[in-house]
């Protein structure tokens, strides 16, 4: 199937929007209910968070490649599979959907709409750890593709699943998400200060896989033709 490009941009600002809305909203959910315990809200995020990506790329995924991501888009467009015109319209519209989604979860929990978030996620640690886990998104992504494409969503799902809990960021592993939710003083939130050198942790993160599944990926039928 083939959907026209307002279409595709649709998608992919919806699926930001409500990636970043469960990202959030299930954030002010688990702190508000684990009664101090940080492990135990750290669970709480986690789980819908890996859940949602399992849904929003099944759902979307035929719409518009389900990157919601522009480290996703930048490494599609280096292997040629997006133009440059279509990358920067979708960078844009999932920058827009995250903040829609942040905004929305504000309000589904009655908090102010407008916000700048005040926790510190800074240091050398984060920002490694950043790399990680946008470098293992990638190779996910492009590895699973390889083998499995069915697989993609629930591998995405479980991968940030697992990175929430194994990366010392809490893998962001996304400008888009971090970003948003600099805009958002609770649970999930970063910064503003902080954003930047996340991002490009995750941008060189993103490069690395790319570099490395170009090489690991070819196969020896591939090289032979």
């Amino acid at each position: 199937m083939i959907f026209s490009p307002n279409r595709r941009y649709a998608a992919e600002c919806l699926g930001t929007a409500l990636l970043l809305a469960t990202v959030v909203g299930s954030g002010i959910m688990a702190e508000a209910l684990a009664g101090g315990n940080v492990a135990i809200a750290l669970l709480g995020n986690t789980l819908p968070t890996g859940a949602i990506l399992v849904v929003l790329i099944t759902m979307l995924g035929p719409i518009s490649g389900a990157h919601f991501n522009p480290a996703v888009t930048l490494v599609f467009l280096l292997r040629g599979e997006t133009g440059a015109r279509d990358a920067a319209a979708y960078v844009i519209v999932q920058v827009i959907g995250g903040v829609v989604g942040v905004w929305a979860a504000h309000v589904m929990f009655d908090a102010s709409v407008l916000q700048l978030s005040a926790k510190i996620r800074t240091g050398g640690a984060q920002w490694f750890a950043e790399g990680v886990a946008t470098f293992g998104l990638v190779f996910t992504i492009l590895a699973t593709l390889k083998v499995r494409e069915s697989a993609v969503p629930m591998a995405v799902g479980l991968y940030i699943t697992a990175a929430y809990w194994f990366t010392a960021s809490t893998s962001f592993a996304n400008p888009a998400v971090t970003i948003a939710r600099s805009l958002s003083d609770t649970f999930a939130g970063i910064r503003p200060a902080d954003a930047p050198l996340f991002i490009v942790a995750q941008l060189v993160g993103a490069v690395i896989a790319l570099a490395l599944c170009r090489w690991l990926l070819v196969s020896e039928n591939d090289s032979a033709r």
